[in-house]
């Protein structure tokens, strides 16, 4: 069992779409429970992301980095950085960007280090890079094989129903679950 909080900003809608995949991957682990928190909301909602097992980290890539919305939320943890309650947490990211690359690795390092100076522990994908001749990836997970998180890659004309593809929304899917039970591994192991 395990309780993990998944804090995101989503522009235009489709970083939710990933949140939400998230959340069920999360929620699909037996006995754990997934909280979606949007930074615009979180003011309210520090107790929640303090008292969970696990933090997983969601943000649109944009112009090479996390969003502004995003980088406010974490500015916004100073207020309690000295006193470490994120400690030992693991923490997860996430990104989507309109274009194939969009420089989202760089989003997903923003989030590792920010994850590292609150005293958290990293948790990665366990996916190798899909592969594909064609182009066509018929499901496969992490077809845009990242192995510091889950990315996503949605066409800019393209509404948040229809993006991103299944196989982005599934891998991050496979990490709200990998997470999960992580979480619920330490719990027990702490117990």
């Amino acid at each position: 069992m395990s309780n993990v909080v998944v804090v995101y900003h989503s522009g235009y809608g489709h970083t939710r779409v990933m949140a939400e995949a998230v959340a069920r991957g999360v929620e699909q682990h037996p006995g754990s429970t997934c909280r979606l928190i949007s930074v615009e909301d979180v003011d309210a909602q520090w107790a929640h992301l303090h008292a969970a097992d696990a933090i997983i980290f969601g943000a649109p890539t944009y112009m090479g980095s996390a969003s502004a919305s995003f980088k406010n939320f974490m500015e916004a943890t100073a207020a309690f950085y000295l006193a470490q309650p994120w400690r030992d947490k693991l923490a997860a990211g996430f990104t989507n960007s309109g274009s194939l690359c969009g420089d989202k690795l760089n989003t997903l390092l923003q989030m590792a280090v920010f994850a590292a100076q609150h005293s958290m522990i990293w948790v990665g994908l366990d996916l190798l890079p899909a592969r594909s001749s064609s182009g066509v990836f018929d499901g496969q997970l992490n077809r845009l094989g990242s192995s510091l998180g889950a990315m996503a890659q949605s066409n800019v004309e393209q509404a948040p129903g229809d993006a991103p593809p299944p196989e982005d929304r599934c891998t991050a899917a496979h990490l709200g679950e990998r997470v999960a039970r992580l979480a619920e591994r330490m719990n027990s192991s702490s117990a």
